[in-house]
């Protein structure tokens, strides 16, 4: 049994894995010929690992960045981080862990059977991540570690998972000019709150993809030369306020540490880069192979997607969004210096990918404006947030870290404030939960009804 949970989770936790096997369903069902399965099997896995190369890639060069920015402003606190966090949980609530996420994937397929929520979420450890946190919550109001803990975290995370890409949708549309795909990602909650500042206080027509460039500066529009160019200058002004002998002593294994700023800068750009081709390898093929999943099993299902899916649809959105997102997150950490609470150390990596999401989506509806303001306010959601989800995992021993996405922070936060009346406070709040997105549905298909 414990062999067949490990493989279940591994499978589940490599997105590559899980969505090339979603591809190789997809075309058998679709009875496309042995050449092309193979063909749009293969390219699904390769594109999502150079899609999450990149990633890497992206990561691995924003590491010094917050070392080098840490040690220049002379901060200790906390740094969110979802995998430090699960990493500790983990070692006593794996095993609950993989099963909610087993239950909570065929909760999250079931839901999109039945009710006009048709996003099936395929960003494995995402889902890993919230069965974490649903785990340790649950355990901590009583419940256990047996059944009724996995089959009722189950049902939370395949709700949660369903209805968080659905919040989105709208702003998807907008963004790839398409209803073909999804985000599947843990700050979704944000992202449509980006979306929706964007749109009541931003100009649509203004977009950050139409900023006007001289003409002796036109080689600024491609948009691997001025994200080069703008790391390259956000690198060495760090480096210069952390000095050459921390850089070279404690980075750069004794390379000059201008050098070795703009190599930094060199492989975010080359990251980046790897990231818009593996996206366009991506959608060109699970889109077409998901739609024998959907004819299949969920009618007019749509693939949940992660986040650097919409990097392409507007570069110069990502660099803003990233940019306000840090600053934000910056200057809300000198406020906590000052308010003598825990300091929330802005994440570099987490406010790249939820920021540069949020900047894309705001852009999407309100133009610069929206990109910077959408940016802004996520920012603080994350910034803010983790103050108020510490207390509940620190209980458990959890506090040298914590969660830090909207996704995992806000439903984390009520289901741990419900949590901490008892277990039938959570049951009941479970519950409601599940049936708020009947009520919706029914709502929704009603007034469409009428509209029509």
């Amino acid at each position: 049994m414990q062999g067949l949970l490990d493989l279940f989770v591994s499978i589940a936790t490599q997105p590559a894995i899980l969505i090339s096997l979603i591809a190789l369903i997809g075309l058998l069902v679709q009875k496309k010929k042995a050449s092309a399965v193979i063909t749009g099997t293969v390219k699904t896995l390769v594109g999502f690992l150079v899609l999450t190369g990149g990633a890497g890639i992206l990561s691995g060069s924003l590491q010094p960045f917050s070392e080098m920015f840490q040690f220049a402003l002379n901060t200790n606190g906390v740094v969110p981080s979802n995998e430090a966090v699960v990493a500790i949980a983990l070692q006593e609530y794996g095993t609950p862990t993989a099963l909610i996420m087993l239950v909570g994937m065929i909760v999250n397929i079931v839901l999109a059977r039945v009710t006009r929520f048709k996003y099936i979420f395929l960003t494995g450890q995402a889902m890993l991540y919230v069965s974490c946190l649903t785990a340790v919550i649950l355990v901590s109001a009583g419940f256990g570690q047996g059944l009724s803990t996995i089959l009722l975290g189950g049902l939370f995370e395949g709700t949660l998972l369903t209805i968080t890409p659905a919040l989105c949708q709208p702003f998807m549309k907008k963004i790839t000019g398409s209803d073909d795909v999804a985000m599947g990602h843990t700050g979704n909650i944000g992202y449509a709150a980006s979306g929706l500042i964007g749109k009541w206080f931003g100009n649509p027509e203004d977009s950050t993809e139409d900023i006007n460039v001289p003409k002796g500066l036109a080689f600024l529009r491609d948009s691997t030369v001025s994200v080069m160019l703008l790391m390259s200058i956000v690198y060495i002004i760090l480096a210069f306020m952390a000095g050459p002998e921390f850089i070279e002593g404690n980075l750069s294994n004794g390379e000059n540490f201008l050098v070795f700023s703009l190599i930094q800068a060199g492989s975010f750009t080359a990251g980046f880069v790897i990231v818009l081709q593996g996206v366009r390898m991506v959608i060109g093929e699970i889109v077409p192979a998901f739609q024998g999943i959907a004819d299949k099993f969920v009618p007019d299902a749509k693939p949940a997607l992660d986040v650097p899916i919409i990097f392409p649809y507007a570069p110069n959105a990502v660099l803003i969004g990233f940019f306000t997102s840090f600053l934000v997150g910056t200057f809300s950490m000198f406020v906590m210096l000052g308010m003598g609470t825990t300091i929330i150390i802005p994440g570099v990596i987490g406010h790249f990918f939820c920021g540069a999401a949020s900047g894309v989506f705001g852009n999407s509806t309100g133009g610069k404006r929206g990109a910077i303001l959408g940016s802004a306010f996520n920012s603080l959601l994350i910034s803010w947030l983790p103050l108020a989800i510490i207390p509940l995992l620190g209980n458990l021993g959890l506090a040298a870290s914590t969660f830090a996405d909207t996704d995992y922070l806000i439903p984390g936060i009520a289901l741990g404030t419900v949590g901490s009346f008892g277990a039938t406070a959570l049951l009941v709040g479970i519950i409601a939960f599940v049936a708020s997105v009947f009520i919706a549905n029914f709502v929704l298909n009603k007034r469409d009804t009428k509209n029509a």
